[in-house]
């Protein structure tokens, strides 16, 4: 089972730099050149100088992005910046943020979690990844030797007790605070008493972990010790590269929320609701339930209240009207996805993209591509410019969903979930050499 180990984070001295918010980021692969430029003006001592280091005129093999970050991080060591903690701790971590109008708070906290290669322990992913995100950070991990940001992991613990253990120590203390650019407030405790420290641990031993965001980063971990092994520099099994920085939630913790990841299709101009009946009717009850703005929405609140993953909403962007879709049977699912599993060809992302768009709509070979937002005012931002043909309103996963199709050793199809919102990057760092 994984085995989840209290630790001794670096972190920002906050006498030296001020304000938290000021120093933090959100993950690499979120930060656009934008952000990337309004972080570096927050601070000079900004996490993205170490996370995401820009490209610079000149770089070669011997000084990159990557030995920037390295020089960056042991300078500040060197003036006190970051600092070691004291002793072992875990981290408790909690995220206040609002979605679609209601305030949500998502509780977890930060750990060392021993590495197990997929397939051969109780740590399981549920997303592809792909190869060039995992040659960057393998780049950022060999130049710094550090986790910069962490996992994030699931656990079953239906009465919270891992997380309750924590708060117990926590009361009445003030915690370290930052809010990110998307208005997320983040709250760090840090936990070192030895007893409370061994209770979680030992809380943890029987429970497996499903990795929720930063596969990435995971695969990249396991790589770094592996190479380490390899060429004799693996220090037995206390060596911090068999470990990897991880954020743990409960799966019933009351703030853990997956958004749903609608898609705006290209590729299919002058589709109709009349064609897209037509097109659809062969497998689905095709239903029109509106137009515009009151029809996208109608239609989502209908996905919404029914809970089902076999009811999609499409927008037909040309003449401006909205559906729901309705499967009749598994069986087309059944024929044209044979080698995955029910849980997985039950999945609303999977309906949609292998039987309606790819299947039945003709948007196979790339002749559909996707766009991906989350909230319905983008779907229908994107829609009044004219931006898609066609918009596809999706049920998002649950948990059930995630913990069934990873448990099998699947991944899902790609955008399938989205856990938000994004951990941040800076709170707590692990050295992992």
């Amino acid at each position: 089972m994984p085995e989840v180990r209290a630790f001794r984070g670096v972190r920002y001295d906050v006498a030296q730099i001020g304000a938290l918010s000021e120093v933090t980021a959100p993950p690499y692969d979120v930060i656009d050149a934008s952000l990337q430029q309004r972080l570096y003006d927050e601070s000079p001592y900004n996490i993205i100088r170490l996370e995401l280091n820009r490209p610079e005129e000149g770089d070669s093999e011997t000084s990159n992005r990557y030995t920037r970050a390295a020089g960056f991080l042991r300078d500040w060591l060197r003036k006190g910046v970051l600092r070691a903690e004291d002793q072992p701790a875990l981290y408790l971590y909690e995220q206040t943020f609002e979605v679609e109008g209601q305030t949500h708070t998502r509780k977890g906290f930060l750990a060392r979690v021993r590495l197990e290669p997929f397939g051969k322990g109780k740590i399981y992913p549920h997303e592809q990844t792909l190869a060039g995100p995992k040659a960057d950070r393998l780049a950022l991990y060999e130049a710094t030797g550090f986790n910069l940001s962490p996992v994030f992991g699931l656990y079953p613990d239906a009465t919270n007790e891992a997380l309750q253990a924590l708060e117990r120590r926590i009361r009445d203390r003030a915690p370290l605070e930052a809010t990110d650019h998307l208005g997320v407030t983040n709250r760090l405790w840090v936990v070192t008493d030895p007893e409370t420290l061994t209770t979680v641990q030992g809380l943890m031993t029987d429970r497996p972990v499903f990795i929720a965001d930063g596969h990435h980063r995971y695969e990249t971990a396991l790589k770094y010790r592996d190479r380490l092994e390899e060429k004799g520099e693996l220090a037995g099994p206390e060596d911090p590269a068999n470990f990897c920085l991880m954020m743990l939630v409960s799966m019933s913790d009351p703030g853990l929320l997956i958004l749903p990841t609608h898609r705006l299709v290209t590729g299919l101009p002058g589709l109709t609701f009349e064609t897209l009946a037509e097109a659809l009717g062969a497998e689905f009850e095709v239903r029109r339930v509106g137009e515009g703005e009151a029809g996208c929405r109608a239609a989502w609140e209908e996905i919404e209240a029914g809970g089902e993953q076999d009811v999609l909403g499409f927008g037909t962007v040309a003449d401006g009207a909205w559906a729901l879709a309705r499967l009749r049977s598994d069986d087309a699912m059944d024929r044209l996805a044979p080698k995955q599993s029910p849980d997985w060809r039950a999945l609303g992302v999977s309906i949609l993209h292998v039987l309606a768009v790819d299947h039945l709509l003709g948007g196979a070979g790339g002749k559909a591509q996707c766009r991906y937002v989350h909230l319905i005012r983008e779907v229908l931002d994107d829609v009044a410019a004219r931006g898609c043909d066609l918009a596809c309103l999706v049920p998002p996963a649950q948990m059930q969903h995630v913990e069934a199709i990873a448990s099998n050793l699947e991944t899902m199809p790609p955008k399938s979930t989205y856990f938000y919102p994004k951990l941040l990057s800076g709170l707590v760092l692990n050295p992992i050499r």
